[in-house]
């Protein structure tokens, strides 16, 4: 190193394992900015190189890429992509105050979807769903762990006519008999103790030796956030919203009533 120091003593003083110290060096992994800080204190960098520093690291911690780009490489890749992240997370939590989450929507359910998303038009649809009911047998991986938390107002957004909601639903009940699976439903009448701003997903205990990171869809970006202390916030964030959620009879017995409204009264 430049300040005289061997990588075994920059872990040292900040306190972090010389595997961790050789990512960053080569590039492999993104330092926290409580990291950088104790690093440049470590090879008394000055001033002005430690506020450069952060500011690479905020950039690289808050990541954003717009559908308009993304898409430009298909939708069947992005969920390729999509998979590839799940597979390096032992735990995934994910909450959704409009859709059902992709990883529990049936076929035909997730082709509407992505008709409805799909903002440059003509995508493989038929391909994308193949590769999102691809991603899903990850649910079904021993070892892996699933949370998902999702509002009425999703289980009541309709992309398709009545049957298919009906179906989705159904789906939703017998994915929630998995053991690795928690699903708990917020019901529209419930007092809240969170403001549901958006659906996000939160990956913990990375298999790749990666830290935690959340991924949260807004209507014209994807945003990649992995700062510790806004890592945190989403973690409250699910706290605060599994408070007010129902879970096991009271969740089947929501989703069976709300499957019922969908499907035609026979005389």
């Amino acid at each position: 190193m430049l300040a005289g120091l061997s990588g075994r003593e920059v872990a040292r003083r900040i306190g972090i394992g010389h595997a961790s110290v050789s990512r960053i060096e080569n590039g492999q992994q993104v330092p926290s900015l409580p990291e950088v800080t104790a690093w440049s204190e470590a090879v008394a960098a000055p001033e002005e190189t430690r506020s450069f520093l952060v500011t690479l690291v905020e950039a690289a911690l808050n990541e954003v890429e717009t559908w308009r780009a993304r898409m430009r490489t298909g939708l069947p890749a992005m969920q390729a992509d999509v998979r590839e992240l799940e597979t390096t997370a032992v735990v995934l939590q994910c909450f959704q105050p409009t859709i059902v989450p992709g990883l529990l929507q049936t076929a035909e359910y997730a082709r509407r979807v992505f008709t409805l998303v799909d903002v440059l038009g003509g995508g493989d649809y038929a391909a994308a769903v193949a590769e999102r009911m691809q991603r899903q047998q990850i649910l079904y991986e021993y070892g892996r762990r699933f949370e998902f938390i999702v509002t009425e107002a999703a289980l009541r957004w309709r992309p398709a006519p009545p049957p298919v909601l009906a179906a989705q639903l159904d789906h939703l009940s017998s994915v929630a008999t998995l053991g690795n699976v928690s699903l708990g439903l917020i019901p529209a009448d419930i007092e809240m103790r969170a403001i549901p701003w958006c659906g996000f997903n939160l990956y913990e205990e990375r298999s790749d030796d990666q830290p935690p990171f959340v991924a949260i869809e807004t209507a014209h970006a994807g945003l990649v956030v992995s700062d510790p202390e806004d890592v945190a916030i989403y973690r409250n964030q699910l706290e605060l919203l599994r408070s007010s959620a129902r879970y096991d009879d009271d969740a089947r017995a929501m989703l069976t009533r709300i499957a019922h409204e969908q499907r035609p009264a026979h005389p």
